[in-house]
């Protein structure tokens, strides 16, 4: 994710940037800005658990970690699925771009929604923690 959101911030500074059109702009800031916002979220419960380690907060602390990880995720996969299009859409047009952000999303809900969920509902109650 860091990596992601290095790569775009050094886009804007390349010599094609220029060149892209209003869409491909708006897509490339969606993916810009919500890799800004999954970097923090997913790094904010380090933080957290710095400034309220040792003060009986646990509950507290996995509640907000809980929260943001699971909202980081989100606009990670909307970053990523933002960059997939701008990437597609400058290289090989505006269908191969909408095709490819649609299977990008399926991945991410396949791999974090759907899946977790079915194993979830097949452990049972004696694995639940």
């Amino acid at each position: 994710m860091q990596l992601l959101a290095g790569f775009l911030l050094t886009l804007p500074f390349q010599q094609r940037f220029a060149q892209i059109s209003s869409g491909q702009r708006t897509a490339y800031l969606v993916a810009l800005a919500s890799a800004i916002v999954a970097t923090t979220l997913l790094v904010a419960p380090v933080s957290a658990h710095r400034l309220m380690f040792r003060r009986h907060a646990k509950a507290l602390l996995v509640g907000f970690a809980d929260t943001a990880a699971r909202v980081g995720l989100v606009t990670l996969a909307v970053s990523i699925a933002s960059a997939t299009f701008l990437i597609f859409d400058v290289v090989v047009g505006r269908g191969a771009a909408v095709v490819s952000t649609v299977v990008a999303a399926l991945v991410f809900v396949v791999n974090w929604l759907v899946i977790p969920l079915f194993v979830r509902s097949h452990l049972g109650e004696r694995h639940t923690e």
